[in-house]
This record gives C-alpha cells, sequence and structure tokens, in this order.
C-alpha cells in the first residue's frame, strides 16, 4: 500500500502563504508520502489554482515526492502544448511527474473552451495517442481527425522512459477499458463512494485479464477528515464538499468521504483498500497542515 497527499490549490485573492505552502510539502515528504498531487478545475466559483503552476512550484519546494495531476480534463486542452509543458516539468522535477487525465464527461462546459461535445471520447482518446507521440518519436507525422502532425518534433522528452506514467479517470466501463487499453493505472475519482469504485475495479480487472497485462496500477481519491468528534466532521465534510462541488445543500455527497476519529478513518480507509486500492490519495478539504499530522501519526501507522 503506497500513500499518497494532495496539494492545497484553494487559496482566494492575496491568500497563498508561501512558507506555509513549502512546509506542508517539505513535512510530507519526510512523513513518508509516496506522492502529492493537484485537481484539474478552471471554471467555478471555489478559488482553485492550476495543477501545472502548482506542481511546478512544488517540485521546486521538494526533492523526493512525486507530483501529480488527478486528472487533467485533457479533452480541453490542445495535446500538443499539454505534452510539451507536461515533459518540461518531468525534466524540472528529475523525472518525479505523474499525469491523470479523463474525458470531463457529457455534462462538461465544452462550448466554453470551444470544443464541439460530437465525439468528445474520439477527441480524447486521440489526444492521449497524439501526446505518447512527442513524448517518445523523434519525428511525428500524425493525420488524425482533429489534429495533423507532418514530420514535427519536439524536445525535450520526458525525463522518465517512455514518458511518466499515465493515469486515467472514469467511471463508465468503456472509460475503464480504455483505462487498460492506453493507460498505466486507473485513478478513481473522489466523488465515488467505496462500494461503487470496488464496482469499477471488477470492471478494470477483467479487462486486465482479457489483455493478459499486469503492469497497471489502481488508486483512488479519497476525501478524509481526522476528528475526534464524528459530527463536527460530518459536518465540515459535507459543507466543503458542497461548495467544492457547487451544490446548493444536502448531505447526497457525504457518503463519498472517510471522516471521524482515528480508528473510523481506518476502519473506512481499509475498505478502500479492499475494494482493490493499491494507493490511496488523502484529501482533506480543509485544516491541511494539521490534516496531514494527524493522518501520518494516526492512521497510516495502522493501514501499513
Amino acid at each position: 500500500m503506497r500513500f499518497a497527499i494532495s496539494i492545497p490549490q484553494f487559496f482566494g485573492d492575496g491568500e497563498f502563504d508561501p512558507g506555509a505552502f513549502r512546509d506542508y510539502l517539505t513535512r510530507a515528504e519526510r512523513a513518508g508520502f509516496d506522492s502529492a498531487w493537484t485537481q484539474e478545475q478552471v471554471l467555478g466559483t471555489m478559488p482553485h489554482f492550476s495543477p501545472i503552476e502548482t506542481m511546478t512550484y512544488a517540485a521546486a519546494c521538494t526533492e523526493r515526492l512525486r507530483l501529480g495531476c488527478a486528472v487533467f480534463v485533457s479533452t480541453l486542452h490542445n495535446p500538443l502544448h499539454l505534452a510539451k509543458s507536461l515533459s518540461t516539468l518531468d525534466q524540472l522535477s528529475r523525472g518525479r511527474l505523474e499525469i491523470g487525465v479523463g474525458t470531463g464527461g457529457r455534462g462538461r462546459d465544452f462550448a466554453a473552451f470551444g470544443i464541439d461535445p460530437d465525439g468528445y471520447v474520439a477527441r480524447f482518446t486521440e489526444g492521449i495517442r497524439l501526446m505518447k507521440a512527442f513524448w517518445t518519436d523523434e519525428r511525428i507525422t500524425f493525420d488524425g481527425r482533429f489534429w495533423q502532425v507532418d514530420g514535427a518534433a519536439m524536445e525535450p522528452k520526458p525525463a522518465q522512459k517512455p514518458h511518466p506514467p499515465l493515469w486515467f479517470g472514469g467511471n463508465h466501463p468503456n472509460a475503464l477499458r480504455r483505462a487498460v487499453r492506453y493507460g498505466d493505472g486507473f485513478f478513481g475519482a473522489g466523488s465515488q463512494t467505496t462500494e461503487r469504485f470496488a464496482e469499477q475495479v471488477r470492471v478494470v480487472r477483467e479487462a486486465l485479464a482479457e489483455a493478459g497485462r499486469q503492469d497497471f496500477r489502481i488508486a483512488k481519491r479519497v476525501y478524509v477528515a481526522v476528528d475526534d468528534d464524528a459530527e463536527r466532521a460530518r459536518k465540515r465534510v459535507t459543507d466543503a464538499l458542497n461548495r467544492l462541488y457547487g451544490r446548493s445543500g444536502g448531505d447526497e455527497l457525504t457518503p463519498v468521504a472517510v471522516f471521524g476519529p482515528p480508528d473510523a478513518c481506518v476502519s473506512g480507509l481499509r475498505d478502500v483498500a479492499e475494494a482493490g486500492a493499491e494507493m490511496i490519495l488523502f484529501t482533506p478539504l480543509f485544516d491541511h497542515a494539521e490534516q496531514l499530522e494527524r493522518l501520518a501519526a494516526e492512521v497510516m501507522p495502522h493501514l501499513s
């Protein structure tokens, strides 16, 4: 079992504290976390730093910690620009980058990005193929539906060969099979319950068996709050999830989180591991530094 921690990204205008950010990451490195991860959210009322810039800053603050995004909605990106930025970041971090990608789903506001929602899955798949080509081939000739390239080159390549680990998000069985076909791992969403994640893992494992693959990893983001007062934890988690996902109220999202005293959190996280997670991404929604310390001291030792 490997453990990861989220990188704080929720800062309003003028709220970012460089010293506290650096201390958080260096503490995560010393505490034994394998990696630290961002999310991507371009639009929304909750202040949210973009992932590439946040990971770049984090790379400068750390030496060992691997850095990732779960996930880029890569359908909304130009694959050439995204491939270049990620290759650069892998070089700057000396090969510590992890890359998560997802289609965004039908509910995404494609029009705001100038993207035709028809064929968004084909656009996603073609973009992944093109990024891989730029990361691995000296010269790229590509005749696709959305992009055409004739003998172009992109240097430098990523530090990791053939490219950084590529994680896929997704919920639909077709998306899970696509992860096995094109990716190096599946990353379960924080917005999914443990029970739903277990169902997804079964589909992934069936696809892996059919493909004869073993070199594939499975992880899950878990919204978590360690608090000796279970009811206070429930209320704070519910309020934070509603803000994050733009909900007006209610507790429909509360079951996706693990919260309460340390023993309750250990129990809930063991369920995630038993459902198939080989790596758990702890994602506190508030009091990030305090939550990191409690997770490292009171939860992780009982999950190893």
